[in-house]
């Protein structure tokens, strides 16, 4: 009896090791399955850096199917943003679609509105200028901001006013043209003219007589003095005065001076008569002696540039010297030649005629007669 029930017990394990074995291969054919159904189906949606997909993203989507983006808050689109799966299992379009979106084109008179990056774009700035004759009012570069779905400037947007100047200074012993006008334009000119002298000397007007307004409440110059300016006789000890005579020296008159014989001129010439009554640039002198063309060597041998006792000379060197003493140079040399060559044809001469003196003798007349 015992034997005979130990087979039959083997017999009903085996139906179940058969079906754990159809479970694995099961397992094992599934993803293949599962890529042959979805082999004609689009992936996951691209990413983009501007837009968002709306909605939960599926690991397959079929042919036609369409998805739809959003764009990122401060971005806008021009047109709905879609993509669909194609029949070669890819997504068209793939661009990005989204855009920054702009601050408002600022209103801006009488100037110019620049854009460095070339649009009005959050995080891009705007530069401006006036037109000549107007002055900014404001800062000259604003930005654009972002804040949330939002742009806006980050400043207010300045102005161009125009240029106006403030009636100069009033000055002593003058005045100056329109001088009722509480107000200049920009560009505006005003002449200032001294007034009658009551004394024996006139008023000179010492400065620039015209003024423009520039700049708001700025002129071109200082306002000038009208004053009494009377210099001094001109003179130069050792020289003369050559032009520019006459008995009083008023503002602005010009003298021109000229070395006694023996003398050379040092210094500015001519002068003139300053607004201080004294003569400018200062006045000159006569030294004693010929003007030197070039300024002496050191007396240093060992000066950068100072020439060796072995170095030959240079034509720099003849051009130092002065035209007389080049001539008595030249002179000599060609005196030497001279005697020279009457030495060599002498004692040619003799020694054709057989004279047994090998050297010539010259008498002191003969070397007169050759110099």
């Amino acid at each position: 009896m015992r034997a005979s029930r130990a087979p039959c017990a083997a017999r009903g394990f085996r139906p179940e090791k058969r079906l754990s074995w159809r479970l694995v291969g099961f397992l094992l054919v599934a993803p293949v399955l599962l890529f042959c159904l979805n082999s004609d189906a689009c992936g996951k949606p691209p990413k983009y850096e501007t837009m968002d997909l709306k909605g939960t993203p599926k690991e397959y989507y079929e042919v036609g199917e369409r998805i739809y983006y959003q764009c990122h808050p401060g971005y806008l689109t021009v047109r709905p943003v879609m993509a669909y799966c194609e029949q070669n299992h890819s997504w068209f379009p793939i661009e990005e679609a989204c855009y920054k979106k702009a601050c408002d084109d600022p209103i801006f008179h009488n100037g110019e509105v620049v854009a460095p990056n070339n649009s009005f774009q959050f995080d891009n700035e705007a530069h401006f200028y006036c037109d000549e004759g107007y002055y900014l009012s404001g800062k000259q570069i604003v930005l654009c901001n972002r804040r949330g779905n939002d742009v806006f400037w980050g400043d207010e947007l300045p102005k161009c006013k125009k240029i106006y100047c403030k009636p100069p200074a009033k000055i002593k012993n003058g005045k100056y043209s329109n001088s009722h006008r509480t107000i200049f334009e920009y560009n505006e000119l005003i002449t200032y003219t001294c007034d009658p002298s009551n004394g024996p000397d006139e008023f000179s007007l010492v400065g620039n007589n015209k003024l423009i307004c520039v700049e708001t409440d700025k002129w071109s110059s200082a306002p000038p003095q009208c004053k009494v300016v009377r210099c001094q006789y001109p003179v130069v000890e050792h020289g003369k005065l050559v032009s520019g005579i006459r008995d009083k020296y008023s503002y602005q008159a010009v003298v021109l001076f000229e070395c006694l014989p023996g003398f050379y001129l040092n210094g500015s010439n001519p002068v003139f008569c300053g607004g201080r009554s004294t003569w400018e640039p200062e006045m000159p002198k006569c030294i004693r002696g010929f003007k030197p063309t070039h300024p002496p060597k050191p007396p240093v041998s060992k000066y950068p540039g100072y020439p060796e006792p072995n170095d030959p000379i240079s034509l720099e060197d003849f051009e130092e010297l002065d035209a007389g003493i080049i001539a008595v140079i030249v002179l000599t040399i060609l005196v030497g030649l001279a005697v020279l060559c009457t030495c060599l044809y002498r004692c040619f001469q003799r020694e054709k005629k057989g004279d047994e003196t090998v050297f010539p003798f010259f008498s002191i007349e003969d070397i007169y007669y050759l110099v």
